[in-house]
């Protein structure tokens, strides 16, 4: 683990020294809380015997990326070649694309990418395996490639034990690629058919001959549970470094655990039941997961952002006593802090009241 203060990993660009400073709207993040989040779980995944493998599509820096490999990261996940890309120019080598790679564009920008970096893919059908051999063919190496496996998020991936085996067998038979294991994403609540689904398929692997010697899961929602984590070698979580208010309503982790706030401005209030924010569906984004309304502001006692337009969140301020005004500062902590980052081109890093300065989001818009 990385004696560094986290702080040592970044080159801030200077917005002033209080909060009052920064205009509206912007992320802010207290960079105290994201230390916090990540040394505790790489302290699980330690004492658990499992590698840390962060998802970095939540936060998209190259600093952040740098400072969980420092603490004791195994390596990266990313989710498209523009976040690979992004972070192999920095000099980060170890990832894991976890997107199905389809098209000759991709396929040339994987080659490349190939022959900088240890890049895995995954996979979840034959029909990548010809485009996929032939970039590790034009790389110069073996591209290893996991199963993807479908154990019950119903979204991409093999749909039996079987399956899994009969693509792993297919993949070490291409030229350009190799077997690299098996890859899941769980289903909140589900992890112990995800174990029973990859054990399974672990040894129909077996049986054909071939060593799984990487099972990757991930998820933050059932980050702290224990059960189904056995087998996998890997974890793969990446909304544990800022936290938002879906995990805190699940219980994942308490609101306190939320680095990142949506500063906003309030520019109007229409009625003593309704304040306008400077931050809409382009600052908070419209994902619900389950929720009412868009986020919520605690200094308001929770109060929620119950409606957005594209520039304009319309905040409920009937049951708080001490109504803002005009001009007032309001933070609120989004539902779903992932694509809350991709609508930034910099994000804003506090200690407490103190503002330590601007950083641009590396990898920001790069879903290609």
């Amino acid at each position: 683990m990385s004696s560094k203060d986290i702080t040592s990993f970044f080159r801030f660009e200077s917005v002033g020294k209080k909060i009052a400073d920064l205009e509206t709207p912007t992320p802010v993040i207290d960079i105290d809380v994201v230390d916090r989040n990540l040394k505790r779980w790489q302290a699980r995944c330690d004492k658990l015997g499992i590698a840390n493998r962060p998802h970095i599509k939540t936060h998209k820096l190259v600093p952040l990326a740098k400072y969980q490999l420092a603490l004791g990261a195994k390596g990266i996940t990313v989710q498209k070649l523009g976040e690979a890309e992004v972070m192999a120019d920095a000099g980060i080598r170890d990832m894991l694309l976890t997107f199905n790679v389809v098209g000759e564009h991709k396929l040339k920008r994987l080659a490349d990418l190939a022959k900088r970096s240890d890049i895995s893919v995954v996979a979840d059908n034959e029909a990548l395996l010809e485009g996929l051999g032939r970039a590790g063919v034009a790389a110069g190496r073996d591209i290893a490639v996991l199963v993807e496996c479908d154990t019950g998020a119903k979204r991409n991936g093999v749909q039996s034990p079987e399956a899994a085996a009969a693509l792993a067998k297919a993949i070490e038979r291409t030229k350009g690629l190799s077997y690299g294991g098996l890859m899941t994403y769980a289903a909140p609540g589900q992890r112990r058919e995800t174990e029973a689904f990859l054990v399974a398929a672990r040894e129909r692997a077996a049986e054909a001959g071939l060593a799984t010697k990487v099972i990757s899961t991930g998820g933050s929602p059932d980050m702290w549970k224990d059960e189904g984590l056995a087998v996998p070698t890997e974890y793969r979580a990446g909304t544990y470094i800022y936290f938002d208010r879906s995990l805190a309503e699940r219980g994942t982790c308490t609101y306190e655990d939320c680095a990142l706030n949506v500063l906003a401005t309030v520019v109007s209030r229409p009625t003593d039941q309704r304040a306008m924010i400077d931050a809409g569906s382009k600052s908070l984004t419209s994902d619900l997961l389950g929720l009412q309304g868009y986020g919520v502001v605690h200094a308001l006692g929770k109060a929620q952002i119950y409606a957005t337009s594209e520039e304009h969140g319309f905040l409920d301020i009937s049951n708080v006593a001490e109504k803002p005004r005009v001009g007032d500062l309001v933070r609120i902590t989004p539902n779903h802090v992932c694509p809350v980052t991709n609508l930034f081109n910099r994000v804003v890093f506090v200690r407490g009241d103190e503002v330590l300065g601007a950083v641009k989001v590396d990898a920001r818009g790069l879903v290609q």
